[in-house]
């Protein structure tokens, strides 16, 4: 006569379910090392600058700087401030502006935003295409036009 220890036949089951789940469980984690990753754009080499003009504003220690500034999908300008102030005119594309002490905006195409000096703030391009601003600066003469922050 045969005798089924079920104790035995059900801890057997048991071991074969768990070990089924974690080469399921493990398979899946190796497919999802194996997808790429989202290319992360560097800012280095995702933000281009044209200057366009530089000149003297007639004060002693101030200068107009103007720049056209193209931002890749996705490129965030690292969190900086200037000597002096900043209005940054969205030529095209989406930004989303980050300004100390202030709550983000996000600005298209046609809008403005004025930048007191000294206040660090960070930019990005938040739309699927190509972004750019006309950023003018009014600043000291002699310093460096941007400060990184950390």
């Amino acid at each position: 006569m045969l005798r089924i220890n079920t104790r035995h036949t059900i801890g057997k089951l048991g071991i074969a379910l768990a070990a089924a789940g974690l080469a399921t469980f493990a398979s899946l984690s190796q497919a999802q090392e194996v997808q790429p990753a989202p290319a992360v754009k560097s800012w280095q080499q995702g933000l281009h600058r044209t200057d366009l003009l530089r000149d003297d504003l007639g004060a002693a220690d101030r200068e107009v700087i103007q720049v056209l500034v193209d931002f890749d999908p996705g490129v965030v300008a690292p969190r900086h401030s200037h000597p002096g102030v900043e209005v940054a005119h969205v030529i095209s594309g989406t930004f989303e502006y980050q300004l100390e002490g202030r709550a983000p905006v996000t600005l298209k195409a046609g809008d403005s935003l004025y930048i007191p000096a000294g206040v660090a703030h960070l930019a990005k391009n938040v739309g699927q295409d190509k972004a750019s601003e006309l950023a003018t600066y009014i600043v000291k003469k002699g310093e460096p036009l941007l400060i990184l922050k950390e």
